[in-house]
């Protein structure tokens, strides 16, 4: 079998370069690429963006630990994040203390950050762009 790889590309719907700035600051996210609509190789199709979209991020690639996510404005303002959550392991319970904090400045904490049988440290938010997080303290 091909070493096939998984990773979320997340749509944030005139937002992107607000949270990819956010999660820079709050996770130590690095921006490997920022493409916006306007520095496109290929123009794009008329209607395809929103008015305004030009300057927005047609394509980002960010690294966050060992873990790559994909993001992008999208092609419709506002978003939706359903039906999955993001998780963030913590090498400690200080670390997952500042990452939870971070997080919810803004955000709807779902479960405060607490003991569990599996953790010594886990909770969950809901940023201010509407992610759903899960930070843990790992093994």
């Amino acid at each position: 079998m091909s070493s096939t790889i998984v990773e979320p590309y997340l749509l944030f719907g005139g937002r992107c370069e607000e949270a990819l700035e956010f999660y820079r600051q709050a996770l130590g996210a690095r921006i490997d690429l920022l493409m916006r609509y306007r520095e496109s190789p290929a123009p794009m199709p008329p209607g395809s963006i929103p008015p305004g979209f030009e300057d927005k991020v047609m394509h980002a690639s960010v690294q966050i630990g060992a873990t790559r996510i994909m993001a992008s404005d999208g092609n419709k303002v506002g978003t939706n994040f359903e039906g999955f959550s993001l998780s963030f392991t913590a090498n400690s319970d200080a670390e997952a203390r500042r990452v939870f904090a971070e997080l919810s400045a803004g955000g709807t904490v779902g479960m405060p950050l607490a003991k569990t049988f599996w953790s010594s440290c886990f909770g969950m938010v809901t940023d201010r762009f509407g992610m759903h997080w899960m930070v843990t303290v790992g093994a």
